[in-house]
């Protein structure tokens, strides 16, 4: 197969694999954060968690940094990415090492959200530039395939992670310090590991380098509306974009659906809730690991376009069909299918935006990509609170995310047959 032998190709090339355990190393670390923090909010016994309590927790947690995000693609765009890996990852092991100490000494629960906060804050800056930095070792012509495998084996590097996370937790009571602190060491690991690359190798051109950041910082309203401008003039990204946010919504909604549904419906014992999560979990990630085998092929074979519109048609039916029984069961057959489509859209929407936007903006648009994921996350579980009972089992959500995906469908098939017409 055409994909098998770039992937071959593609494991040869030297800064590819460095760049690759950069990513597999924060991501995995990214992975212990997060199960950490979720296990911390909704499975402590001491708490009773409610699906508004998990909204407020991921919009504490995702949406400030939403509005900063932007600003983080204009830097992007000034800054060796080299080094936004190797001091982003420092920085991100001693503010982990700091919420550990929190958890410890039992602070307030605002404290503790400031200091997860701060993580995630330099989290914005890592993946976007992985993401932006990809193509500087990777040739056009592999792409596809590069973006099958790098994000995707970072998924599953963060799935990995967590089911560390989950197993450690469930092995030992009190363990949420010493799980974050593992986190730690992983981000520490993915510092050090930046080191094999040169500092320039990842761009941007060192002739748009601005080292001072109060020259970054003064140019930055410019910057963005200039990306922002890049964007409105490359459609294909946007109506990507577009269609991969009204994604993300849907899998947010339905993560908080599951998240209730282990607390509540189907155990009264929070270590078996847990324990089925993090089955969820593993499950979810093997729907990613088949969406990066698949997902080249698949390309080829129906287009950018069209594959996405498969993917979104194909979630409009299996996802009421499998989720209105609100069985553990169906639910996590539903957990592979969703993992699947959700990644396997995202690589298309990877691959569109890296070849449609130029390198002096891709740190822009990948931090606007960024932010678009967080405020649709956040955005779907405020949805979700809001209809979602204590129990977790709600048709009128079901039946709202499979009219999204149907509607995703439906519109990028339209919009398909546009970019036939005004293709010369």
């Amino acid at each position: 197969m055409p994909a098998v032998r770039d992937l071959r190709v593609l494991l040869r090339l030297t800064n590819f694999r460095r760049l690759l355990a950069v990513r597999l190393l924060s991501q995995s670390a990214d992975g212990v954060y997060q199960v950490a923090l979720a296990t911390y909010v909704v499975f402590s016994p001491e708490k009773q968690t409610s699906p508004a309590a998990i909204a407020s927790a991921m919009a504490v947690l995702l949406l400030p940094y939403s509005l900063i995000g932007p600003f983080a693609g204009v830097l992007l765009d000034r800054w060796e990415r080299r080094q936004v890996f190797l001091y982003g990852n420092l920085l991100r092991a001693l503010l982990a090492s700091s919420t550990a100490v929190l958890i410890l000494i039992s602070v307030p629960d605002w404290i503790f959200y400031a200091s997860a906060l701060s993580v995630t804050a330099v989290n914005r800056f890592v993946l976007a530039g992985l993401s932006a930095a990809l193509p500087r070792v990777v040739d056009q012509e592999r792409l596809v395939t590069a973006n099958a495998l790098s994000p995707t084996a970072g998924t599953l590097a963060a799935t990995a992670g967590g089911g560390l996370a989950f197993a450690v937790r469930l092995v030992s009571e009190d363990s949420d310090a010493a799980v974050v602190l593992l986190g730690a060491v992983l981000y520490l690991c993915s510092a050090l590991a930046s080191l094999r690359m040169g500092r320039q190798l990842l761009g941007p051109d060192p002739e748009r380098v601005q080292p001072r950041l109060t020259a970054a910082l003064a140019s930055t309203a410019r910057g963005l509306s200039d990306g922002l401008r890049h964007l409105k003039e490359r459609p294909t990204a946007a109506r990507v974009l577009a269609a991969m946010t009204l994604m993300r919504f849907n899998y947010g909604a339905l993560t908080v659906m599951v998240l209730m549904l282990c607390r509540y419906a189907w155990y009264d014992n929070e270590q078996d809730g847990l324990a089925l999560l993090g089955i969820a979990v593993a499950v979810s990630g093997a729907g990613f690991f088949a969406a990066a085998v698949l997902t080249p092929w698949a390309i080829h074979r129906f287009g950018r376009y069209g594959w996405v519109v498969l993917c979104a048609g194909a979630a409009a039916v299996l996802e009421p069909a499998l989720g209105l029984f609100f069985a553990p069961g169906p639910i996590l057959i539903a957990a592979f299918v969703l993992g699947f489509i959700t990644q396997g859209s995202k690589i298309t929407t990877d691959t569109v935006v890296q070849t449609s936007v130029d390198d002096a903006y891709r740190g822009r648009i990948f931090s606007l990509y960024d932010v678009l994921f967080n405020v649709a996350f956040v955005g779907a579980a405020a949805v979700a609170a809001l209809i979602l009972p204590p129990d977790g089992r709600s048709v009128q959500l079901v039946v709202l995310v499979a009219l999204i995906y149907a509607a995703i469908a439906v519109t990028m098939s339209r919009w398909s047959r546009v970019a036939e017409k005004e293709a010369p």
